[in-house]
């Protein structure tokens, strides 16, 4: 028994060292990441970042908490994130749920007056507030709003193909950097409304693009459900012009839903932001990946490579 016991004392002895050296290598790691991420951590100070948050990037609670820690985070480090979110697949799941055809044209839905009331109460109420949520149970100081409060978003009607879909003409900026300016975290519904009080669902895309510009952000993220732009064979392309990308265009190799993406990129690089990147928001840290590390994990678009 004398011998068993000093056996397990031993031995416990031994496991308790291993632990130690393990723990030790795992802070040391830890550290290492820290400092690496400090050119980056320094170079988005106080930088403006719009994200746009897919409704896929929203497809289950795992997701988003890990999304919503990345943004406190950012926020922690004097980067300052606004969020602008779609939520695609759960207007579908309502529409057919209340028996409402819809159908998409170059990637945007068609919207008539029934279906805007169903895509503002989704948008706009419960999955709004869940990010909010999210972010708030994280530490953060997430505020809801959509493009109808103060008047955020003024638009005009897009298409009349598309029914009550909305290309925005006017972003209230003031009310955005109220809010950034007393460290709250603006989560936007893509909701707005023309002169005449009307309500219009705006692609969500475009939104994220549109306020990027009025704010001449720092980078426009658009997570998806996709790893980026592809090439002809199907390979993720790191980086790209705007020139390539409409030559991408021109060659039918973009189409489909990426069309109003890298539109959005395009559109946005033109009118100040400084760099679009679209990359698959299901990927654990991918914000924090993309702008903290060397290793980015979409498609960064500049008006010129360097």
């Amino acid at each position: 028994p004398r011998l068993v016991k000093y056996s397990y004392q031993h031995n416990k002895i031994l496991l308790g060292k291993k632990m130690k050296d393990y723990d030790k290598t795992d802070w040391i790691t830890s550290a290492k990441t820290l400092s690496e991420a400090l050119p980056y951590l320094k170079r988005y100070d106080s930088a403006t970042i719009v994200i746009k948050l897919g409704g896929a990037a929203m497809s289950n609670i795992e997701n988003l908490s890990s999304f919503a820690r990345d943004i406190v985070l950012m926020k922690q480090c004097k980067v300052n994130p606004i969020i602008i979110h779609g939520g695609g697949p759960m207007i579908n799941n309502a529409l057919n749920k209340w028996g409402i055809d819809f159908n998409f044209v170059d990637g945007k839905r068609v919207t008539d007056k029934k279906a805007v009331k169903i895509v503002e109460m989704v948008l706009s109420g419960d999955l709004n507030k869940n990010i909010v949520s999210s972010i708030n149970n994280q530490g953060g100081k997430g505020v809801g709003i959509s493009g109808k409060d103060a008047s955020l978003v003024i638009c005009e009607k897009d298409n009349p193909e598309l029914g009550y879909v909305g290309k925005p003409i006017l972003i209230n900026t003031k009310l955005i950097t109220t809010l950034v300016e007393n460290d709250f975290i603006p989560v936007i519904s893509p909701i707005g409304t023309n002169e005449e009080g009307e309500t219009f669902n705006i692609n969500a895309d475009t939104m994220a693009g549109t306020i990027a510009s009025a704010l001449k952000a720092d980078r426009l993220l658009l997570l998806t459900d996709v790893s980026g732009v592809k090439d002809k064979s199907g390979n993720k392309i790191e980086k790209a012009s705007t020139e390539a990308i409409k030559k991408l265009i021109k060659e039918n190799v973009i189409k489909d839903g990426m069309i109003p993406k890298v539109n959005t990129a395009i559109d946005s690089i033109e009118k100040g932001v400084r760099a679009v990147v679209i990359l698959d928001g299901s990927i654990q840290n991918a914000c924090l990946l993309e702008l903290f590390t060397d290793h980015g994990v979409g498609t960064l678009i500049r008006k010129e490579l360097n």
